[in-house]
């Protein structure tokens, strides 16, 4: 259907790179995510905010892009911090996971701006 299709957008605010994420992400939509989120890490931005406040699933090819990512803008000294409110379906990906800890998660776009 039109307008389900998971979509991966970059903008950049005040200097900092914002990934937002919508709709279902999986392991077809992760290629580009991790692509978009390789190219925030060497931009040379101070941070870059992935928003996830409308991503309603996410699988463990999205959460393994993440956590690459993670790596890759703490080897560049970027903070890399996720947005919400998270959806249910994110939250327990990183909950059954545990890999809610490895990330910097603010509540809002506002609030990450501030990390």
């Amino acid at each position: 259907m039109i307008g389900d299709e998971p979509v991966v957008t970059t903008t950049t605010y005040e200097g900092t790179t914002v990934v937002r994420l919508r709709g279902d992400l999986d392991q077809d939509s992760a290629p580009l995510l991790t692509r978009v989120l390789t190219e925030a890490a060497a931009s040379g931005a101070p941070r870059t905010l992935v928003d996830l406040s409308r991503t309603r699933f996410a699988d463990s090819s999205v959460l393994h892009a993440l956590l690459n990512a993670h790596q890759a803008h703490t080897a560049n000294g970027t903070a890399l911090v996720l947005t919400g409110p998270l959806q249910v379906a994110v939250r327990r990906l990183f909950d059954v996971t545990g890999t809610g800890a490895a990330f910097n998660i603010a509540d809002n776009l506002e609030d990450a701006m501030t990390w």
